[in-house]
């Protein structure tokens, strides 16, 4: 098996794994809502939460096969998320600060930025996250 080729099940797990993960976010935020912190702080603590759970779900589950090392795929995880969490924020702040009706909901612009964030995540972590060094070949 070519660990570089599309893995037929990547896509529904994936997706499953960021259901999930939106799962901690969203119920996370909740709490912190609840708890009675502010929207904006609120979501920067459940986002980095929902990584470091996504990023181990999808280490043991949907890029299983690739066999990357721990602290390897951890940091690249972490550099691809910060850019799909970086446009799920803006999107989630931007709804919640132009919106009356999102102020009002914030779960539903949580899973608005989510969204918009997905296919940015999905890349990242299959071409470059997730993804095996070459075989480099010295000449000798």
């Amino acid at each position: 098996m070519n660990p570089d080729a599309p893995h037929v099940s990547t896509v529904p797990r994936f997706l499953l794994v960021g259901g999930l993960g939106f799962v901690v976010d969203a119920g996370l935020l909740q709490a912190l809502l609840l708890l009675g912190q502010d929207p904006l702080s609120a979501r920067a603590a459940s986002v980095a939460v929902a990584v470091s759970c996504t990023w181990l779900l999808h280490r043991h589950f949907t890029f299983a096969h690739r066999q990357i090392p721990l602290v390897r795929s951890f940091l690249l995880y972490w550099g691809v998320s910060l850019a799909g969490a970086g446009i799920n924020y803006l999107t989630y702040a931007g709804l919640l600060l132009g919106s009356a009706f999102f102020m009002r909901h914030p779960l539903l612009a949580v899973a608005a930025g989510s969204c918009v964030a997905l296919a940015v995540n999905y890349l990242g972590s299959s071409r470059f996250a997730f993804r095996p060094r070459s075989k480099v070949r010295l000449r000798e």
